[in-house]
């Protein structure tokens, strides 16, 4: 993926550019998806491949999907301040949605990502009586970012969506390039490793490995009703896959560490960055993999697995959500 060479400043002048999706995602690369996918904004994909299905719909890349839209309240932010984030999710005759169910003890994930997958958040806002949804927020780079909104609306029928729209944070600003692939992924003291490669043609299964100070986690803490939360993204257009662990707390066969394990699809061959949330302690936190997806098998081998790399910068909670949930 090509990335900026030269500082930019970001400013609010500047803030139409970034209405343009794919004025930075678009470039040609290997996560480009491809115009005839890029153009169908409005496809209905399935967000979630626990279930080992067969390779979903790209999801993530409309605003409007199934009747219902994404309408964020606050463009535009400043980079490396506190901020608020304001937003309401829509329906057909543009009225705020107030009923929600609950997935993974949520009623709505939020997921911010800048462009270039360097600055990650997975936040979990606050919802008033009115349908708006709000949640604190600080980025410390400045950029064009993506918001995801993953929920379910209440229904007998209702089925799960991933909106996604544009944020632009202000400020001095230079592309990260994405990081390669690499053995391992560390924060806070904790080395997580993964096992497994994603495939755009067939379910695979990822594994990750948890250790602390080089011993195996084997009490990791429920978090989000599983043992772990896995968001993949690809590079260039930020295609949302959102993918399930096997197996939950309870269930009497999972065990709580030091493997999380993943079933997953990737939409299209590509470069892909993992964003893996797992609790222990009390704390939550936030490890990050660049895998490829489509990598070929050498004659009478195995197929190449593609290595995961460093850690993201952070794991944020809304106001009545407090970090280390």
């Amino acid at each position: 993926m090509r990335t900026a060479a030269k500082m930019t400043a970001f400013t609010a002048a500047l803030a139409a550019s970034f209405g343009a999706a794919w004025g930075v995602g678009a470039v040609a690369g290997p996560g480009d998806p491809g115009p005839s996918e890029r153009a169908d904004h409005s496809e209905s994909g399935a967000r979630h491949a626990g279930d080992g299905a067969a390779a979903p719909a790209a999801g993530g890349l409309q605003v409007s999907e199934g009747g219902y839209t994404l309408d964020l309240r606050t463009p535009r932010l400043e980079a490396d301040g506190k901020s608020e984030l304001r937003f309401t999710i829509r329906d057909r005759e543009g009225e705020p949605v107030t009923a929600f169910q609950r997935e993974h003890d949520k009623e709505l994930h939020l997921i911010l990502a800048s462009r270039d997958l360097a600055t990650y958040r997975h936040l979990h806002p606050v919802r008033a009586a009115d349908g708006t949804w709000s949640t604190p927020v600080s980025l410390p780079r400045a950029g064009d970012y993506r918001v995801f909104a993953d929920f379910t609306p209440a229904g007998k029928n209702a089925t799960g969506l991933t909106l996604g729209t544009d944020l632009a944070v202000s400020g001095p600003y230079k592309a990260a390039e994405l990081p390669k692939p690499a053995p391992a992924a560390t924060v806070d003291g904790y080395t997580v490793s993964l096992n497994g490669t994603l495939r755009p043609d067939a379910p695979e299964r990822l594994t990750f490995t948890v250790r602390k100070d080089g011993e195996r986690v084997t009490d990791l803490q429920p978090y989000l009703g599983a043992y772990g939360h896995l968001v993949a993204l690809r590079a260039g257009d930020l295609a949302y896959l959102h993918v399930h662990p096997d197996g939950e707390p309870g269930d009497g066969v999972t065990a709580s560490g030091p493997d999380v394990s993943f079933m997953a699809t990737a939409p299209s061959p590509a470069a892909y960055r993992l964003f893996l949330d797992f609790k222990h302690e009390g704390t939550v936190r936030t490890v990050a993999f660049t895998v490829h997806a489509g990598e070929t098998q050498a004659p009478g081998g195995p197929a190449r697995t593609p290595a995961p790399t460093g850690p993201t910068d952070g794991h944020e909670e809304g106001p009545a959500h407090p970090h280390g949930e």
